[in-house]
């Protein structure tokens, strides 16, 4: 009997926490008003995690990709607004893949603004993936409450459209699945990639991101700045292979 209750009470408690099971949906504390959400899915028969990023402004939450976790689209949005008691109110997505922009219509719905680069768009249109209710056609500055962030497309790699969210003053990184874990052995899903020109756009990320004190890439663990340096080593061997 005592342990029907015990049970009875960590469903109620967990219920009104308003957070999704741990195994789920996963928030982790950043730096300041940025945090990483991390969902799963599955990908070669194994459960993967994909990284998102939201930032907490004064004038409500700007979330940079979508969960890959479709089941996870309401709790995230439920989630942010029981930590935080601020509404999401703008979502950006890197790249095409359905990691990024599963949610783009759902949170569309919801009255978020939504946006991807044009180029996402036409991809998305050409493989029935969601798109985004409005469209970036250059590199742009975004400002968000007090925070201040800039798109930048460097040139194709893992998809042909891959783009980067970089904030100058933060020193914060988010590179999608541009940028591969340290501790990744190689550039994973290339069934979109540019081989030959993946090394070449990395070099440009550098350049135009000087000394990022945090890099967060599309999937695995971000606690290892050297990230992108490793990205641009696995992306040089394979340039040369081919």
């Amino acid at each position: 009997m005592r342990i029907i209750i015990f049970l009875c009470l960590l469903f109620f408690l967990n219920d009104i926490s308003g957070q999704p099971p741990a195994h789920n949906l996963k928030i982790t504390p950043l730096t300041g008003e940025f945090y990483v959400f991390t969902t799963f899915n599955l990908y070669k028969d194994k459960l993967f995690p994909a990284n998102g990023m939201y930032l907490v402004t004064d004038d409500g939450v700007v979330m940079f990709d979508t969960p890959w976790d479709t089941t996870q689209f309401q709790p995230l949005l439920d989630s942010i607004k029981t930590r935080h008691n601020k509404n999401v109110i703008l979502c950006l997505a890197t790249h095409f893949h359905e990691d990024r922009t599963g949610g783009l219509q759902y949170y569309a719905q919801k009255g978020i603004k939504t946006y991807t680069t044009r180029q996402t768009d036409e991809l998305s249109k050409r493989r029935n993936m969601k798109r985004a209710e409005f469209l970036i056609d250059k590199d742009t500055v975004f400002k968000a409450g007090q925070y201040t962030f800039q798109t930048y497309f460097p040139g194709p790699g893992h998809a042909p459209d891959n783009i980067i969210i970089w904030f100058e003053k933060e020193k914060v990184l988010y590179g999608g699945c541009l940028i591969k874990s340290a501790d990744d052995r190689d550039l994973g899903n290339l069934s979109d990639a540019n081989v030959k020109e993946y090394a070449i756009t990395l070099e440009k990320v550098k350049a135009k991101c000087r000394k990022p004190k945090y890099i967060i890439p599309g999937h695995g663990n971000w606690i290892n700045t050297s990230s992108l340096e490793h990205s641009l080593q696995m992306a040089q061997q394979l340039r040369a292979k081919n």
